[in-house]
């Protein structure tokens, strides 16, 4: 997959994430301040704006990189920041490569996850969206290629949902609950696979190539 071409992916799957914002907004203020619907809202729709503006023949790193700088700026959230991070940090991994490889798909991924992680002192366990990241990453890097890795990633980031409501919050507002945290979905997880989730749905003849 190309510059051209995950632009297009992205922006098709932006389309279809931003119909979870109501959900991810309730869940958000069960356990946070309630913003994560609007954080996703402006993010996806600056992101979107960002790529349109973008040349068709930037190259994957950039194409990341204009949805990093556009979902930051779009609003000041920690959520936001912190997926800026992790798009920058996978940015890296990918360097000046003219296409994405099935290999640099694992990088990125994990290398996202483990930028949240630093970042938000953060790791799986703490109910943060690191208990979807981390298991779908690893999803990926456990099948070499063909479409069924999205699928593979999708169930591992649903598992990290499942398990994540019986644990307790440990970061961020949601930690001032303590015990009133259990049995509450994490927003964070869930916003992760629903963004995996908006992928196959917007990209399902693309899979292969991002897969």
């Amino acid at each position: 997959m190309n510059g051209h071409e995950l632009s297009q992916a992205i922006q098709n799957c932006l389309v279809v994430f931003t119909e979870y914002a109501d959900e991810l907004g309730d869940l958000d203020q069960a356990l946070g301040d309630g913003d994560l619907g609007i954080t996703v809202s402006l993010g996806a729709q600056a992101a979107i704006d960002a790529l349109q503006l973008l040349p068709a023949e930037s190259k994957p790193t950039e194409v990341v990189l204009a949805c990093a700088k556009a979902f930051a700026n779009a609003n000041p959230s920690t959520m936001a920041a912190l997926v800026a991070g992790a798009l920058l940090a996978g940015s890296r991994v990918w360097a000046d490569r003219e296409s994405i490889t099935p290999d640099l798909v694992n990088q990125f991924a994990l290398a996202a996850a483990e930028s949240i992680s630093q970042r938000g002192k953060s790791q799986v366990g703490d109910k943060t969206i690191l208990d979807a990241m981390f298991p779908a990453a690893e999803a990926l890097r456990g099948i070499p290629a063909g479409p069924e890795r999205l699928d593979a990633a999708i169930e591992a980031a649903e598992r990290g949902v499942i398990t994540s409501k019986e644990l307790q919050s440990r970061r961020g507002r949601a930690s001032w609950l303590q015990d009133r945290s259990i049995g509450l979905q994490d927003p964070g997880a869930t916003a992760f696979l629903r963004f995996l989730q908006s992928w196959k749905s917007a990209n399902s003849p693309a899979r292969a190539a991002v897969s």
